[in-house]
């Protein structure tokens, strides 16, 4: 167990407290971005400031933006196109051949001998 001797006093705590209040107010008021001249180290991309693009480069940016999203627009449609149902009459057909199929498929493995 530590003696009263030992531990540390309160007031003292209090008063080491009170005298780095001002600093760290200060670190904290300090602006925290860097300065636009100020060189800065290396940084994530997400963290750099933009630069603005040209027009020039805007243009080349949008016409790509625009060519892609026509070409997934084509093949979207394609895809739709391709997975087009078939017409009723033929689905019916479709059924009654399932039906017959599965009857006959019955018979062939039925375990009555049909002599």
């Amino acid at each position: 167990m530590s003696t009263p001797e030992e531990q540390p006093n309160p007031e003292d705590a209090l008063a080491r407290a009170r005298a780095a209040r001002a600093e760290m107010a200060a670190a904290l008021e300090e602006d925290q971005e860097p300065e636009p001249d100020e060189p800065v180290g290396w940084q994530p991309i997400w963290k750099r400031p933009r630069k603005p693009k040209s027009k020039a480069a805007k243009k080349v940016e949008l016409r790509r933006q625009r060519k892609r999203l026509q070409e997934a627009g084509k093949r979207r449609l394609a895809a739709a196109q391709s997975r087009r149902p078939c017409s009723r009459q033929n689905r019916i057909g479709n059924a009654a051949a399932r039906r017959d199929a599965r009857a006959l498929s019955r018979v062939r493995h039925s375990s009555a001998w049909l002599w």
